[in-house]
């Protein structure tokens, strides 16, 4: 049964997981040549920047509103996966296994939302008139 305590917790979740992409999204604007380089090095065209960009900036603005959520959680959680694997596979040392790791945590609250939704405190709820 969903309730207050379980909306306030999607809320505070999804602001939490949408800090991640909203800071990754600002200091790729702050290293844009570091990171369009260092993209560059994996073979990822770093005229893809500006995409990624948007995408941890949009998103994570959407997933705080609650907006699109189960739409916007999966895109994230798309592009999540291909980081993941292009950037941080194999870990190389232990810190980078403990990182992978972290990553895959978020991975799992985005499927979260995938599967149930914003809660009642999101613009869903406004625009579907269901949780």
């Amino acid at each position: 049964m969903k309730n207050n305590f379980y909306d306030s917790m999607a809320f505070f979740g999804r602001v939490l997981v949408a800090a991640i992409f909203i800071y990754g999204g600002i200091s790729k604007i702050s290293g844009y040549d570091k990171i369009a380089q260092l993209m560059n090095a994996h073979h990822i065209s770093g005229h893809l920047l500006p995409l990624v960009i948007a995408l941890e900036l949009l998103g994570g603005l959407a997933l705080i509103l609650g907006a699109l959520t189960r739409l916007v959680a999966a895109a994230l959680a798309i592009y999540s996966v291909a980081a993941i694997s292009i950037f941080l596979l194999p870990p190389p040392n232990q810190t980078m296994l403990i990182l992978v790791l972290a990553e895959l945590g978020m991975l799992g609250g985005l499927l979260s939302y995938v599967a149930a939704g914003a809660g009642r405190f999101s613009v869903d709820r406004i625009w579907f008139k269901k949780f």
